[in-house]
């Protein structure tokens, strides 16, 4: 017996030393996971290497959405890729002044627009670029309108003998759902105030009204110049034969038999017409070849940054800061996930400057077409708030920075704005649906009682009475007052000079410093080294960017449900990813879905629904 219990005990304790081992492997597994997540060896930047710019989806002021859903989204394929204009240009100016880099490589079929303005940022660092000189060279196998924008900067462009390049100018096209919603016995009560705030158009007539029509040529017009001027100074052409290569592509096509890239290697938009390996052969030739891909020698913009800015995180800096926060997206109330401007998230990283000693001056960058009254506000008192503390603070506007948009920035010390920028849009509208007649069409009628005269007025499900549309244009008008002159004392202009270039009406930044709606044109480069003179401080200064941080967390959980993400997704076919509308009607959903994250308290918008230009 006693050698039984002596065996179980040798067995018992033979399986828990197995057990103690095969715990400390697991855990040993767990943090060589947790290691290999987390442990990212510094790229290599190879010598005479080309810097291959190669930006995906569009240019963004600040990635859109939760960290863990973009990477979760991205390995997935489902989501927009989207590329981040700061870390373009930044990647650029290093390379400019970094002698492992010899030529710059732009591959930009994967680019897909974000606003002209945007692309002038990233044209002006590749123009720094150029000045070195070192090469850049240009590749397209289809040259859309804002790719062919940035290729027309290098020394050499190349286009696909079967590609094209396509110019097409710009245009303000939008959708009319008048008729759709008679049909749909839907009462879309609208309340405006300005001549040419048209937001609510789309939902009040079946086409463009005369004003919207003078508007939007106008500042159409007024950005196809600049885009025009940019192009042809960069290409050594005149602008004309941009506009003749957009207005007879029929005619000069007939003339080469129907071949779309000669024709842009007649009209002078491309140096030759090659494929992409001989275009790599063509740098090749520049960096020496890669024996390993049998290639040249090229970084790609992403490990390229990782090299760099780990060289900078070893390097000691000064302490004073501008601290630079980006407003990107629709301005709603409370707190947002990036992408969107919630009024409590950029109100608390404005008041986070406010209060850091180390930030003696503010650039609040602005990609917005604006959005709820209430938000806007909350935001602007903010932006007063770091002027009383004695901070400069200088508004920097990018693509957008319509109705809401310029309301958050009209107070700043000084605007910066880009010729292609969208802004102005001063006015205000107030929308409120009703339904009754749609639900009685389906039998189904609502009837009750109130205590007062508006009980129950505010119901989507009843009528609008008389008195509360009078409440709501009130209060719009109200608004606008308001909006006028605050814009009146913060630009130093008397009130009937604010209000004869209002009236909801789009600007272009040109035509906005000549109104003096902006103090000076430039970049976010410019309103930087603005708001370091503004604090009085030499050279000696640090730009951070106030971006939303990730916690450890959150790191981990993204890393790991990303590779967990990306092992599963050979196992999900794309066809089974669900596309819920044919592509036609997308553009309609899209615009309902805008309108649908409108959510100020009470329905009145500074908002310019139809600042839409790429």
């Amino acid at each position: 017996m006693r050698a039984i219990r002596k065996l179980l005990h040798w067995i018992w304790a033979g399986l828990d030393g197995l057990r103690k081992i095969l715990h400390l492997l697991l855990l040993l597994l767990v943090f060589g996971v947790i290691g290999a997540l987390f442990s990212r060896p510094i790229p290599l930047v190879p010598d005479r290497a080309a810097l291959v710019i190669a930006p995906l989806g569009p240019l963004v002021e600040q990635f859109s959405g939760a960290p863990l859903e973009r990477a979760i989204s991205e390995v997935l394929r489902q989501g927009p890729t989207e590329t981040r204009l700061r870390d373009v240009v930044e990647a650029i100016d290093a390379a400019s002044k970094d002698e492992r880099i010899s030529s710059l490589y732009l591959d930009l079929g994967g680019l897909d627009g974000g606003g002209t303005a945007k692309l002038q940022e990233v044209a002006a660092a590749i123009d720094r670029f150029r000045k070195t000189g070192k090469p850049v060279i240009a590749f397209g196998e289809y040259y859309a309108q804002p790719q062919y924008y940035l290729a027309a900067h290098a020394d050499e462009i190349y286009l696909d003998p079967q590609g094209v390049a396509y110019i097409d100018g710009f245009a303000n096209y939008g959708l009319f759902v008048r008729d759709a919603l008679d049909k749909l016995s839907v009462d879309w009560n609208v309340f405006r105030v300005g001549q040419y705030k048209s937001a609510v158009e789309m939902f009040t007539r079946n086409d463009m009204s005369a004003a919207e029509r003078e508007e939007s040529l106008a500042w159409l017009n007024s950005v196809w110049t600049t885009w025009k001027t940019d192009v042809a100074t960069a290409r050594g052409i005149q602008p004309t034969v941009l506009q003749d290569y957009a207005d007879n592509t029929a005619d000069s096509l007939r003339k080469v038999d129907g071949d779309l890239a000669k024709l842009a290697l007649d009209a002078g938009l491309v140096t030759n017409l090659e494929g992409r390996y001989r275009v790599e052969e063509r740098l090749a030739e520049i960096t020496g070849t890669d024996e390993d891909a049998h290639s040249y020698k090229g970084v790609d913009q992403w490990s390229y940054l990782a090299n760099v800015n780990s060289s900078k995180a070893l390097s000691t800096r000064p302490v004073d800061k501008i601290a630079v926060i980006v407003a990107a997206g629709e301005i709603v109330p409370g707190e947002q996930q990036p992408g969107t401007v919630g009024s409590d998230t950029l109100a608390g990283q404005l008041r986070e400057a406010r209060f850091d000693d180390d930030v003696k001056a503010v650039v609040l960058r602005i990609d917005s077409p604006g959005g709820s009254t209430f938000a806007s506000e909350v935001i602007r008192r903010e932006v007063d708030e770091l002027k009383a503390a004695g901070k400069p603070v200088v508004a920097s506007m990018s693509s957008l920075a319509a109705s809401g948009g310029y309301y958050i920035a009209m107070d700043a010390d000084r605007i910066v704005a880009s010729p292609a920028t969208l802004t102005g849009s001063i006015g205000i509208f107030a929308m409120f649906p009703t339904f009754q007649r749609t639900l009685e069409r389906m039998g189904v009628h609502v009837d009750g009682v109130g205590t007062t005269a508006l009980s129950g007025e505010f119901s989507p499900v009843r009528p609008m009475g008389e008195q509360t549309k009078d409440i709501l244009q009130q209060s719009i008008e109200h608004e606008y007052r308001r909006f006028i002159g605050m814009v009146a004392k913060a630009r130093k202009q008397p009130v009937a000079a604010i209000e004869a270039i209002a009236q909801g009406r789009v600007w272009s930044g040109i035509d906005a410093k000549r109104l003096g709606l902006v103090d000076q044109l430039g970049g976010s480069a410019d309103a930087v080294q603005l708001a370091a003179q503004l604090a009085g401080l030499g050279d000696d200064f640090d730009v951070e960017h106030f971006d939303f941080e990730v916690g450890f967390g959150e790191a981990l959980g993204l890393r790991v449900q990303a590779s967990i993400a990306k092992l599963l997704a050979p196992l999900v076919p794309q066809s089974m990813w669900p596309t819920l509308l044919p592509r036609s009607l997308q553009p309609v959903v899209a615009e309902l879905d805008r309108v649908s994250r409108l959510s100020d308290p009470r329905n009145t918008y500074m908002y310019c629904l139809a600042c839409s230009l790429d």
